[in-house]
This record gives structure tokens, C-alpha cells and sequence, in this order.
């Protein structure tokens, strides 16, 4: 018996919808987890403030490269990349030995972060028919 499978136009927002969770709650879930990180770190809970900056400063830059990238290489391959690169900043913070290596992973975190979000919509414009596309963005919020 054939698995079902989910059409097309609720599959890519639903992936996205999924990676735009993993980013806010990136986002917002350090603030309660600072002193647990810094405790690990052996560092001073204020001094991972940094970790905060380093990441949203990232957002900042990043967010609009991601529009030229998208346009250059393509929604689908910079979405693609911006999962990897998100990831794997995770898995290196989740791995970092010191402050240093943990806000070098943050900004790596901000870079897929960055290109997540606003590529994320763009995939979803570029290949949801105009008809179905107001069901589709409602998977996003």
C-alpha cells in the first residue's frame, strides 16, 4: 500500500513553517537559558550578553543579503543552505568550550536565521499557485 503524501502546496509551507519555528525559538529561548549556558561556559550570566548581540547584529547584516542571494543562486538552494547553516551553528553552540567559540557559533546561527526567514516566504511565492497562496501563508503564523 502506497504511503499518502502530502500535496505540494501544503508540503513546502509546512517545511518552512518548521524552519521559521526552529529560528524564534532560537531566538527567544536563550533569554531563559542564559544562566544554564554561563554555568556550563563558566562564565558570568551578563557576559553572555554578547552571545544575544552577536546574533541579532547577524540578523541585521545578514537578512539583507539574503534577497540578492535568493535572486543569484536561487529561493529553493539559499533556503536549502540556510537550514544547513542554521543547523550547524546549533550543533556548534551546543559543542562551544568558551564565550568565544560560542558567540563565533551564534553568528553563524544568525546567518541561516537570516536567510531562513525572509527566503522561507520567497519559496513560498515562487511555487504555490496565486490561488491556493493566502491558505499557504497561513501555515506561517
Amino acid at each position: 500500500m502506497p504511503v499518502p503524501r502530502l500535496p505540494r502546496t501544503m508540503l513546502i509551507p509546512l517545511i518552512v513553517a518548521c524552519a521559521l519555528f526552529m529560528e524564534q525559538v532560537d531566538s527567544t529561548v536563550i533569554s531563559t537559558s542564559l544562566p544554564a549556558i554561563a554555568h556550563a561556559l563558566n562564565e558570568d550570566p551578563v557576559a553572555l550578553k554578547l552571545a544575544l548581540t552577536s546574533y541579532l547584529l547577524s540578523l541585521a547584516v545578514f537578512i539583507p543579503a539574503s534577497g540578492w542571494a535568493a535572486d543569484r543562486y536561487g529561493a529553493r538552494t539559499v533556503f536549502r543552505a540556510a537550514i544547513v547553516i542554521f543547523t550547524l551553528g546549533s550543533v556548534l553552540c551546543g559543542m562551544a568550550t568558551g564565550l568565544a567559540d560560542f558567540v563565533l557559533y551564534r553568528i553563524i546561527q544568525g546567518m541561516g536565521g537570516a536567510m531562513m526567514v525572509p527566503v522561507g516566504r520567497l519559496v513560498i511565492l515562487r511555487s504555490i499557485p496565486k490561488a491556493q497562496l493566502v491558505s499557504a501563508l497561513a501555515w506561517l503564523t
